[in-house]
């Protein structure tokens, strides 16, 4: 089911500079060495220093892992692994190798351009007029009819045919059925229970079926769907609603930060000098048909 909140989060330009922070261990070759109290480990005379160490416990902890003792020699033993070989390999001359020049420019700008992004949402805050603006933007803009229902997902339309028939016998039996029948683990042990949900965020097929129903009415036919066959009763209906901006804030501050880095990039963009001199490869040309 698709909600108010998350269909919020969806307009968003969400896949925009989705730029992760890279470890390129490559820059150790001209950073300056750190200080002695500053050392987390040496490999063959090179420090790691505790810097490096403090940026993945940041890191991580981001990803929901707590400071201890134990993931700090777990990340001081990798990053001493990874110089180690790291050493190896330039000693093998693979630091000129062009495909790893490459790889190591295209880290770089990699971190470079988060650090960019960061930097602009750190300097460029949010404010509560902002939000406040979009919040009435997408209020406006959602229109249209909520519904709540309950379903019974089932694997073949004789099995949605029997259950229907149980129904007409006793409507009261819905309940028991979706926990005993249904194959939708999301609403089987609430007893098929969807709560409200917007049709549009439904596939189609449901979707439409919702909308035709009565308030307490049940679809006469299983309803097919790329997930099966269901029985759907509508329960009730109401005006689309939009949660309390305090529930949204989070998605509406992600929101607005996306839509000011896509002005800003593509200002920028439309701004600089961009030649592309290597024609795209052309895609391989499809086979052909066999003879009948």
């Amino acid at each position: 089911m698709m909600t108010i909140k998350s269909r919020i989060l969806l307009v968003s330009a969400a896949s925009l500079l989705t730029l992760s922070a890279c470890n390129a261990d490559e820059s150790s070759k001209t950073a300056a060495a750190p200080a002695a109290g500053n050392v987390a480990a040496t490999v063959n005379g090179t420090a790691i220093s505790k810097a490096r160490v403090d940026l993945l416990v940041k890191q991580r902890a981001g990803m929901g892992q707590p400071d201890s003792p134990e993931m700090r020699k777990s990340i001081i033993d990798q990053l001493a692994m990874q110089m180690l070989v790291s050493q190896e390999a330039t000693k093998k001359g693979l630091d000129k190798s062009p495909e790893v020049v490459d790889q190591i420019e295209l880290t770089k700008q990699s971190i470079l351009a988060n650090a960019f992004v960061q930097d602009y949402i750190k300097s460029h805050p949010v404010t509560d007029d902002m939000l406040k603006a979009e919040y009435d933007k997408v209020k406006a803009e959602m229109t249209g009819t909520e519904y709540k229902a309950r379903h019974i997902l089932v694997g073949s339309e004789a099995e949605g045919k029997d259950i229907i028939a149980k129904l007409k016998k006793n409507p009261k039996a819905f309940d028991a059925l979706a926990k005993e029948k249904s194959k939708d683990p999301g609403s089987k042990d609430k007893g098929g229970e969807l709560g409200w949900f917007d049709p549009r965020g439904m596939v189609p097929e449901f979707g439409a079926a919702v909308a035709k129903l009565g308030k307490g009415k049940m679809t006469d036919e299983p309803v097919k769907t790329q997930f099966g066959y269901h029985v759907i009763v509508m329960e009730d209906s109401r005006p689309m609603q939009i949660p309390p901006l305090d529930q949204v804030k989070p998605q509406l501050t992600q929101k607005v930060q996306q839509e000011q880095l896509k002005s800003l990039i593509d200002d920028m963009k439309a701004k600089a000098k961009i030649e592309i001199t290597a024609a795209p490869a052309e895609a391989p040309a499809a086979p052909a048909a066999p003879a009948k």
